[in-house]
């Protein structure tokens, strides 16, 4: 029987309810010290002079590390350009510049945690204050302040795309749409802070076992700081309580093996532990990326979408992280899933004194996708025309141009993701009218048979999206497993070496599942040796929607590797193998043109919600989500991810509203920043699993783990504009931002 298909239980599944699985703040050793950090606690300073003789003084203070103990002061996984600790003494050009409140700036090893904290408020740090700029479009201006004196310049990416002629195909369209948006920062609340144990492991290497999403970009990360060969670092992941792009970048694991490394200079071989609180984590860590995005687009009265001119201006923090990347992603996307003839698209990442922002799941797109899909929204209301069927006229087909010159891969199916969605929800099509959504079809969606009071407004929204599985634009993109089979005559038991992290999305699973099928034997003769850079080469990251189908591949390579010399009388049998998907290219920089992506993830989403004009209350009640995985390994875990990803996307457009005024955080506590909770949950999301099979995917299969985010906003506010007859072109919805507009027609400022 296939184990492909089936929704069997998690590898992980008793260990986490009986609570045996260890997070990396679970972990303890004997004699071990305690490691806090010190923050700037300022958005822009220049550090004359560090003073920490009297943390050290400080009875059970072990150690206290400052930039001058760092050999190589920088970092960033893709432009190292931040510092591991900001202050004079460093190797690097400004790196006695804090540039954000969550910027390090020492290091102390003490005997306790409150010890340790102690000493922090020891540490003098004479700070010299520099302008602050917190506006994107004010950072971009020649004269602004500038973060890096070294770049010239606040804008730190840039791309364009130009295909057709877009003010020519303004003049001829019948219907423009033109609109100015807005989208917020959202932090990633996964359930486990930062947290992590450093220590000498038998072989003599810096090992630290923490929560991360690549264990051997960690690895490559800390060696570069520390400039020792990075076979001298151990990277082991354990139970990961969360990641969601959030841990994509460094947060403790420099510091903490640089502590462990110069302690081990003094003789001294003591584990290290530390664990950030929330406040920590909240100031500590990236955001999602805030983006103002200007869209101007044009179609025919016959509902052809013939221009689109696309202006994004991404705000990137102090450093770049991942901006350079996500920035593409928007780029790519800011036009939908739509073949459009003619294209302009300007995109830019801006330093600015707020935290960093990076990867947070759709990496781009959900910001990218809420214009667009509100773009096609507006569209269709200025047409007269069905939201659904005015997307099914325009939506990419096998062998469509997108933006970029060049063809959608193969296995496109956006169109079967729409279809599914909209018949769920109420639509229909015929030949003559198209698809349409009958008015009785408000009266029969569940729920709703009794009429609301008169200040409860209801509505349907519809919106779509696609995305990326895998690295993009020229990456070169690769994944490893190695796979020994052990027994005589048949095989006892499989061994699978895969570095990919489990960030709590059940990938372990899936990869014991593709293994199982991959080489014939029952899944409980599959033992998974993972996320340890002892034991494993390189796997990637758990990013990109990449895990299921990167691993399926390199392990169905292992397996026939294994396999042939199985049969060859090899014991025990191994294969390893490396998995190289087809080549990227980066935009052209005039025009754009690249072949950004091997292979694409397609969603489709109905909204039903309530809007409580007394109180700007909004409630959404029912979610459809149809979403293509070209084959559901384990449909279980595919319906979790459709879920969560909905829940999630529904608390930034609703409920989460991360603010900051001049550089600071003013929601850096949970009871400040409101995550949805049970009350807030529809009553129903109902999945609906799409399986056409991708033709590069491991038995047709997709990464999904995005995709269920990416329509969300774009869905919401259309219903909210179909149960109030008012455009949102920012969020969160907060009641008091719904309220002001229905009554008064004024936003919320966004410090509000």
């Amino acid at each position: 029987m296939s184990v492909i298909g089936r929704s069997v239980t998690r590898v992980d599944a008793v260990s986490k309810v009986t609570g045996e699985a260890k997070y990396p703040g679970d972990f303890d050793r004997p004699d071990q010290l305690y490691m806090k950090i010190l923050f700037a606690h300022r958005p822009h300073a220049r550090i004359r002079r560090i003073d920490t003789s009297k943390a050290e003084a400080l009875p059970g203070v072990v150690a206290v590390f400052t930039a001058k103990d760092v050999p190589n002061n920088e970092y960033g996984l893709i432009i190292p350009d931040q510092p591991v600790l900001c202050g004079p003494g460093s190797n690097k050009p400004y790196a006695d510049r804090v540039r954000f409140v969550g910027d390090q700036v020492a290091v102390v090893v003490a005997e306790s945690e409150e010890i340790a904290e102690r000493a922090l408020d020891l540490i003098e740090v004479d700070y010299e204050d520099l302008p602050v700029v917190t506006d994107p479009l004010a950072a971009m201006k020649p004269d602004a302040p500038l973060l890096h004196p070294d770049k010239g310049s606040n804008i730190f990416a840039r791309y364009r795309i130009r295909k057709g002629d877009v003010e020519k195909a303004f003049a001829e369209a019948d219907v423009i749409v033109e609109a100015e948006y807005r989208t917020p920062f959202q932090e990633h609340v996964y359930l486990q802070p930062e947290a992590g144990l450093g220590y000498i492991d038998e072989e003599g290497r810096v090992t630290i076992v923490v929560a991360g999403q690549w264990t051997h970009e960690d690895q490559e990360q800390i060696a570069h700081a520390l400039q020792i060969p990075k076979e001298q670092i151990r990277v082991i992941y354990p139970a990961i309580g969360g990641a969601f792009g959030g841990r994509e970048d460094m947060s403790i694991q420099i510091v903490l093996a640089l502590a462990v490394w110069r302690l081990a200079q003094r003789g001294i071989y003591r584990p290290i532990k530390i664990v950030w609180s929330r406040e920590e984590s909240i100031i500590g860590h990236h955001k999602r990326h805030p983006y103002i995005i200007r869209a101007k687009w044009g179609a025919t009265k016959e509902g052809k979408i013939i221009a689109a001119k696309v202006e994004l201006i991404a705000d990137g923090g102090a450093y770049a992280y991942t901006s350079t990347k996500v920035l593409g992603n928007a780029t790519l996307l800011c036009t939908g899933p739509y073949e459009i003839p003619n294209v302009w698209v300007d995109a830019y990442a801006v330093h600015t004194n707020n935290i960093p922002t990076g990867a947070f799941r759709g990496f781009g797109g959900p910001q990218a996708l809420f214009a667009a899909e509100t773009q096609v929204n507006k569209l269709a209301e200025a047409l007269g025309m069905d939201p659904v069927e005015l997307r099914m006229r325009n939506a990419f087909k096998e062998g469509s141009i997108m933006s970029v010159g060049t063809p959608v891969p193969k296995g496109v199916s956006i169109r079967e993701v729409i279809a599914a969605a909209a018949r769920a929800a109420g639509w229909k099509h015929d030949e003559e009218k198209g698809w349409y959504r009958p008015p009785e079809a408000d009266r029969e969606w569940p729920g709703w048979t009794e009429p609301p009071a008169p200040h409860i407004k209801r509505g349907v929204g519809f919106a779509c999206g696609y995305k990326n599985v895998g690295f993009s634009f020229g990456y070169p993109e690769n994944s490893w497993a190695r796979i020994e089979l052990y027994g005589g005559a048949e095989i006892d038991h499989v061994v699978v070496y895969y570095a990919g992290a489990d960030v709590g999305q059940g990938a372990h699973t899936v990869i014991a599942q593709m293994a199982a099928e991959a080489v014939g034997v029952p899944l409980e003769k599959v033992r998974l040796k993972v996320s340890d850079t002892a034991f494993t080469q390189n796997s990637g990251s758990a990013s990109a929607s990449r895990l299921t189908f990167m691993a399926g591949n390199a392990i169905r390579g292992a397996a026939r590797i294994a396999l042939e010399k199985w049969r060859d009388e090899e014991r025990p049998a191994v294969g390893e193998f490396v998995y190289r998907p087809p080549r990227t290219t980066p935009y052209d920089p005039e025009t754009g043109k690249s072949e950004p992506n091997f292979a694409y993830g397609y969603v489709a989403q109905a909204f039903a919600v309530e809007v409580d004009t007394e109180t700007g209350q909004v409630r959404v009640v029912d979610v459809i989500s149809a979403n293509d995985v070209g084959k559901a390994i384990n449909p279980q875990l595919v319906k979790g991810q459709i879920e969560g990803g909905v829940i999630q996307a529904l608390g930034w457009v609703l409920t989460e509203h991360f603010i900051m005024k001049d550089g600071y955080v003013l929601t850096d506590k949970m009871s400040t920043y409101l995550m949805p909770t049970i009350v807030d949950i529809p009553p129903r999301v109902r999945s609906i699993i799409v399986e056409k099979p991708d033709p590069l995917g491991p038995w047709g299969a997709r990464g999904m783990a995005e995709m269920p985010f990416l329509p969300v906003a774009a869905g919401v506010i259309h219903a909210v504009r179909n149960a109030t007859g008012v455009w949102f072109d920012t969020f969160p919805l907060i009641p008091e931002r719904v309220f002001l507009t229905l009554h008064q027609r004024q936003p919320v400022p966004q410090e509000a």
